[in-house]
């Protein structure tokens, strides 16, 4: 218990502690940026959540401040952030500037980053809201861009973005054996970092491919520490709408890698979990085609399951990775366990031994102590590597 009381503790501080005002985020700081930036021909990678302030995407302060953009350069979801979770995106023009899109999302498919591409700036400005999950993709699309401009020579500088879920460190840390497109680093689930602190870290552990380092500048937040608590001000991607998916997401998101549902095809994705053959409970949901969620998981079929939506904000993000829920759905089956987990559990999870034993009959806590010794060597690396005070 002594992991879950000192996350409590670290919530609680951050709580009672006086809020910092106004956190203000690496975009709108050009004082800092411009001169680095200056007589440069600029790539941008960023999407819809890449906002100098409430009303100006960054893409627009930067050619407002006269920096010379080239080419825009997006993540999972799109440039505007609309596309499905795993969805092939394709490349275009900007409307409103001309400016190509160069899509990096593209699964199965060889990389876009070519060395043509590369030629075509000399800096690239990385702007995009993590959620702060070893699975969540922006900062692995970030790290594939900072190997291929390693290569290039090219300027990688970070517009940096709080973390919303940085107070908290738990969960496995990756098996680099099962290094995926959901898993790229050898960090725990919630680690702790801002986009910055990441690209600090893959560059200096030497994590880039071929321990490849780039010329890596980060524009940091103002009056933010770890413990901030910073609600996002746009939903980072479809399937996460609200701050009660987003501080579930670290406890809901392996049920991606089972045959039940967490809710996508609804209005509470990550908030809920089910399936057609679990014990009723008293709650259902049936996933439905909706923007973000064209083909979810049990499309059209009703699921018996739970209804998380009534946890706190306080108690979700206390709880950091919690698979009571997950054990909670394989115990609850009345058929079909033997086929409950998919091989894309492991890849979330980052290794093999928790779906092992969570089938042995495993409790959350049992499991929790094995993740401890891993931790405690990640948290004194992250130290390092840290540009933000925990509290």
């Amino acid at each position: 218990m002594k992991l879950k009381t000192a996350i409590i503790t670290i919530l609680l501080t951050a709580i009672i502690m006086p809020a910092v005002a106004g956190v203000v985020v690496g975009a709108a700081r050009p004082d800092i940026y411009l001169p680095i930036l200056n007589g440069k021909r600029v790539a941008l990678l960023s999407n819809h959540t890449g906002m100098a302030d409430s009303a100006t995407h960054t893409l627009d302060a930067l050619i407002a401040n006269g920096v010379k953009v080239t080419t825009i350069l997006s993540p999972e979801h799109g440039f505007r952030g609309t596309a499905d979770a795993g969805e092939t995106v394709s490349s275009g023009k900007d409307a409103a500037t001309g400016i190509p899109v160069i899509s990096l999302y593209a699964p199965g498919k060889s990389s876009r980053l070519t060395p043509q591409l590369m030629k075509g700036f000399d800096a690239v400005v990385v702007d995009m809201q993590d959620v702060g999950t070893r699975f969540y993709t922006y900062h692995i699309t970030m790290i594939k861009l900072m190997e291929a401009a390693a290569r290039a020579g090219v300027q990688v500088v970070v517009f940096d973005r709080p973390n919303p879920l940085g107070m908290i460190v738990d969960g496995p840390v990756l098996d680099m054996t099962l290094r995926s497109g959901v898993g790229r680093i050898p960090v725990p689930v919630l680690h702790g970092l801002t986009m910055g602190e990441i690209a600090l870290m893959a560059n200096g552990e030497h994590w880039l491919a071929d321990s490849l380092k780039c010329n890596l500048s980060v524009v940091p937040c103002k009056n933010y520490a770890h413990s901030t608590i910073y609600t996002l001000p746009i939903p980072p991607s479809p399937n996460l709408p609200d701050m009660t998916s987003v501080y579930l997401y670290p406890s809901t998101c392996y049920f991606e890698g089972t045959t039940a549902s967490l809710g996508r095809g609804t209005d509470f994705p990550f908030q809920v979990y089910g399936h057609p053959a679990m014990k009723p409970r008293g709650f259902t949901f049936t996933p439905r085609s909706v923007p973000g969620a064209k083909t979810p998981p049990l499309l059209g079929r009703k699921c018996h399951g739970v209804d998380l939506r009534n946890v706190s904000h306080t108690d979700a993000i206390a709880q950091g990775v919690n698979l009571e829920y997950i054990i909670d759905a394989y115990n609850s089956l009345t058929s079909g366990r033997e086929k409950f987990f998919k091989p894309f559990f492991d890849l979330l999870i980052g290794n093999r031994r928790t779906r092992e034993m969570i089938i042995n009959g495993c409790s959350a806590e049992q499991i929790r102590q094995t993740w401890q010794p891993d931790i405690e060597k990640y948290r004194a690396l992250r130290r390092n590597y840290l540009l933000y005070p925990e509290s």
